[in-house]
């Protein structure tokens, strides 16, 4: 079952380690993500979150995010 609150969590997580350590997954470029869909993704959520970004980005699909980052933004600004 599809947990939906998956997409949120993606949208604010940052990736923990490497080049690009403390950036949000969904600004990472696609060279990194395809270098892990070529060596393999790391195990449990955040290998998730990256197989996920890789698939959105690789398909064009970066606006599907769009209306998660504006309420995201929205709730932030208003606290």
């Amino acid at each position: 079952m599809f947990d939906r609150t998956f997409l949120y969590k993606l949208v604010v997580a940052k990736m923990p380690f490497g080049q690009f350590k403390g950036r949000k997954i969904t600004s990472l470029p696609v060279h990194y993500l395809e270098w892990f869909h070529r060596e393999g993704f790391p195990g449990g959520v955040l290998g998730q979150q990256l197989a996920t970004m890789y698939e959105i980005k690789t398909n064009g699909l970066d606006h599907i995010l769009d209306p998660i980052k504006k309420e995201i933004n929205h709730q932030q600004n208003n606290y």
